[in-house]
């Protein structure tokens, strides 16, 4: 099985801006809270990717490469809204970081990620980084399509 382990956090500061970025688009086929399905597209690679319920910071991930035109296919049968985003990758203490800059209906919001290969490893978060959000649903990507951020900060 594969696991995927992810610690997430807000971002504070700018200093990450100074890393390129690559815009990606993903979609949800379901966004069941024991199941996902991803449909993404970030620069010339497509995936899509099945995950299962989180438990902690840990949960099982399969992800298979399809081509860009079968994603942009199945873009169009995903739950609206489409997730938008700038995605920056920063090393620091031996971890890689992503930032997502997400743009769209969840303007405003800007997260990092680490993936860890266990829930217990220690690390130093970048100086950039600042309230973790991981066991907090309202930032999962899947969660943002039905409550996009826009809303949280003007509500109806």
């Amino acid at each position: 099985m594969a696991l995927e382990i992810e610690r997430k956090f807000l971002v504070t500061g700018d200093e990450w801006r100074k890393a390129d970025g690559t815009v990606l688009r993903q979609g949800y086929l379901s966004t069941h809270p024991e199941r996902t399905v991803r449909v993404r597209i970030e620069g010339d690679k497509a995936t899509l990717d099945v995950k299962g319920i989180t438990r902690g910071a840990t949960r099982s991930e399969y992800e298979y490469n399809i081509s860009s035109e079968d994603a942009a296919e199945l873009l169009r049968l995903c739950e609206p809204p489409l997730i938008e985003k700038v995605r920056r990758r920063l090393e620091h203490d031996g971890l890689v970081w992503e930032v997502d800059e997400f743009l769209g209906e969840n303007q405003g919001l800007v997260v990092a990620e680490v993936e860890l290969d266990r829930e217990d490893r220690p690390f130093t978060k970048p100086p950039w980084v600042g309230e973790e959000v991981t066991h907090d649903p309202r930032f999962y990507n899947a969660n943002l399509v039905a409550n996009p951020f826009t809303k949280w900060q003007n509500p109806d």
